[in-house]
């Protein structure tokens, strides 16, 4: 089994300076691959380190920008059609979507997305273009099924939420009765062939994460994600996405820490 760790810092359309946040973890995830390259002393990490390959695209000027969607399909195509793990760091939340449509070619395809946001939004003051809060209403071709884990929206109404999400589970319905969500999420996965692990770094309470564009309060904990990722855990996972890290709101990089050891944990998961 290969990994690869693909970071693509696209932010257009919502959530500038998430771009950024994409070049910190992927500078500090290759550092700690360079660190366990170096360790002579035998630890975990020699599970996953010869098996990860690494790249990072680079958006310099709008020129670059060009293609970003093609661009994006091309380079998840690749592991997935040879049957690598996938490791996608993006910074807003619409930078996944290339991944859900690469995702979506073969049947029995899920997204277990952990978002505060549905990303259906419809109001009058949105934007009607494609943009990181209604990009599921223009994707184009086939999607995969999507389970939402997390979200605290309040106006959204089930027939409009219906039509893109097959079950949604709000952070008040998981709080309250977190164990019967997570039998529903373990029977959920079990007609999956390949399921996406999707993390919009806003699922996760301010106070825990305050390193977002866009924090909602009454969100999940870390510990209360990984919790989800543990109790559906297995082989048809092919992938995990994050998006949405704004490096310019963490504190003493507490934020940042969170993700790589998160990175981390998944990579010894995947490989050991």
């Amino acid at each position: 089994m290969k990994t690869t760790a693909i970071f693509f810092p696209f932010d257009l359309f919502g959530s500038a300076g998430t771009g950024e946040g994409v070049a910190f973890v992927a500078d500090a995830f290759r550092e700690i691959l360079e660190d366990n390259h170096q360790e002579k002393t035998p630890t975990r990490a020699r599970a996953y380190t010869k098996h990860v390959m690494l790249k990072e695209f680079q958006f310099e000027d709008v020129g670059h920008y060009g293609g970003w969607q093609e661009k994006a399909r091309e380079a998840v195509r690749q592991p997935f059609s040879k049957g690598q793990f996938l490791l996608w760091m993006t910074g807003n939340h619409l930078g996944t979507l290339p991944v859900y449509q690469e995702l979506a070619y073969k049947e029995g395809s899920l997204v277990l997305q952990f978002d505060a946001h549905l990303d259906i939004h419809h109001f009058d003051e949105c934007t009607k273009k494609p943009s990181h809060g209604n990009f599921l209403m223009h994707a184009k071709g086939p999607m995969p099924t999507l389970i939402n884990v997390g979200h605290r929206e309040l106006l959204l109404t089930s027939e409009h939420i219906n039509k893109y999400y097959q079950s949604v589970i709000g952070a008040d319905q998981f709080l309250a009765d977190s164990e019967a969500s997570l039998l529903f999420l373990q029977e959920a996965v079990l007609s999956a062939d390949r399921i996406l692990i999707d993390i919009d770094c806003d699922v996760f309470d301010p106070a825990f994460f305050p390193a977002v564009t866009h924090p909602m309060p009454f969100g999940l904990s870390p510990s209360q994600v990984l919790q989800v990722i543990n109790a559906v855990w297995s082989d048809h996972i092919v992938g995990v996405s994050i998006s949405e890290f704004n490096p310019a709101s963490d504190k003493r990089d507490i934020c940042l820490t969170t993700l790589l050891w998160f990175l981390e944990y998944l990579l010894i998961k995947k490989h050991e």
